[in-house]
C-alpha cells in the first residue's frame, strides 16, 4: 500500500492518511483482512512522528473500518462487500455530506454539477466491485 500526503496541505496528516486508506479500501486496493503498516513503519514510510498515524488508524478504528489487537496488528475490518453498514452509520455520514454540499452551496457550485460529479466518484468505487 502506498499512500500518498502533502505535508503543506491544511488537512491535517492524520486526516489524510484516514482518507487515503478509506479511499484505498473503497477502490478495492484493500480489502477485509488487509494488513496495514504498524504505526511506527508508517510513520518511518512517511517521515512522520508514529503517533500522527496511531490518531489516524484510531479514528479509523472508532469508525469501525480497521481492527487493532497486538497479535495481528491493524487489519482491514469493512470493505464494499462486507455487507450493509452498522447502525447509526448512514446518520453520521449524512451529517457529515451536509457539511460537503455547503460547502459546494456556498462556492456557487450548480446542484447539477454536485450531482454529476458525486455520480462520478461513485462510479469509480463501482467499477472496481464489478
Amino acid at each position: 500500500m502506498q499512500l500518498t500526503i502533502d505535508l503543506d496541505s491544511e488537512v491535517p496528516i492524520y486526516q489524510q492518511i484516514r482518507d487515503r486508506i478509506v479511499e484505498a479500501v473503497a477502490d478495492g486496493a484493500l480489502a477485509e483482512g488487509s494488513p496495514l503498516p504498524s504505526t511506527r513503519q508508517l510513520g518511518t514510510d512517511l517521515a512522520i512522528n508514529f503517533h500522527t498515524v496511531n490518531k489516524a488508524y484510531d479514528l479509523l478504528r472508532r469508525e469501525g473500518v480497521i481492527r487493532i489487537n497486538r497479535k495481528s496488528g491493524a487489519v482491514v475490518r469493512r470493505d464494499p462487500g462486507t455487507g450493509p453498514p452498522e447502525p447509526g452509520f448512514a446518520e453520521a455520514w449524512q451529517t457529515r455530506l451536509r457539511t460537503l454540499l455547503a460547502e459546494a452551496a456556498v462556492q456557487g457550485m450548480p446542484a447539477d454539477e454536485v450531482l454529476r460529479r458525486c455520480g462520478e466518484v461513485l462510479a469509480t468505487f463501482r467499477d472496481k466491485e464489478d
